[in-house]
């Protein structure tokens, strides 16, 4: 067996031991080196997704992890992107077994993206807003905040709520990082949603644009309560650092 075939057999039975165990190796030995890698990905994982994880029994739990360490194939070393690879897998290659709840897939992006958030590097272009310049300057989306769409309520989830089937109507959240560089959460209404999902689309807009966008988008409306609600909005979204503006 050479050096390469070698290498391949003691990764394939640290990710499975299902496999055949490495030509001339110990199993006691093989065991150690297999629970030392997966007890780090697991806890890695278990961090990052603690309610998810909070939902299963322990061997259910394990059992899942171990699935995907044994069949994901990982494009990247970087511990702290292990949570976006368990993302993909469950999204993309896991087949939901009977244990698994119907909002499992959107409860993982949920808690996903709260580490998304935290790690997201700030961008230095990026200025907070005071009050009188978000009429006046151009604004874009923090670097540090996402808008997701959920079915569910993926916010109230946890082990004594476990809703049966999605809510009555589309659930959007801006995940964000605040003044103090702490994740927060923030539920919008349906038309918040479309003018950050607006501001994200167009990169960078000024306050006239998005009047004449809703006034296209809500013609029933008149053109000053649009102004009106629109300024209220992106002053309360500007005082929480979801909105910015390019810095002088």
């Amino acid at each position: 067996m050479s050096f390469t075939e070698l290498q391949i057999a003691f990764m394939n039975y640290v990710r499975d031991p299902a496999n055949p165990l490495p030509q001339g190796t110990d199993s006691r030995r093989m065991g150690v080196y297999r629970e030392l890698f997966f007890n780090n990905i697991q806890g890695f994982i278990a961090s990052a997704f603690p309610v998810l994880k909070s939902l299963y029994a322990e061997a259910s739990w394990l059992a899942l992890v171990q699935d995907f360490f044994a069949h994901h194939d990982c494009r990247t070393p970087i511990f702290v992107n292990i949570a976006q690879e368990f993302l993909d897998f469950l999204q993309q290659e896991y087949v939901p077994k009977g244990q698994d709840a119907p909002f499992m897939l959107e409860l993982a992006h949920y808690e996903w993206l709260e580490l998304a958030v935290a790690i997201a590097q700030d961008e230095p272009t990026q200025a907070w807003l005071s009050d009188a310049e978000v009429t006046c300057r151009p604004l874009s989306l923090a670097a540090t905040a996402r808008v997701a769409q959920y079915t569910y309520e993926v916010q109230r989830i946890s082990q004594d709520y476990r809703p049966a089937a999605p809510a009555a109507s589309p659930l959007f959240f801006c995940v964000y990082r605040d003044r103090e560089d702490e994740v927060a959460f923030l539920q919008l209404n349906p038309l918040s949603a479309q003018v950050l999902a607006y501001m994200a689309q167009r990169g960078e807009v000024v306050l006239t644009e998005i009047v004449a966008w809703l006034e296209r988008l809500y013609p029933q409306m008149t053109t000053e309560a649009i102004i009106q609600g629109s300024s209220q909005l992106l002053r309360q979204l500007a005082a929480l650092g979801i909105i910015r503006s390019p810095a002088e």
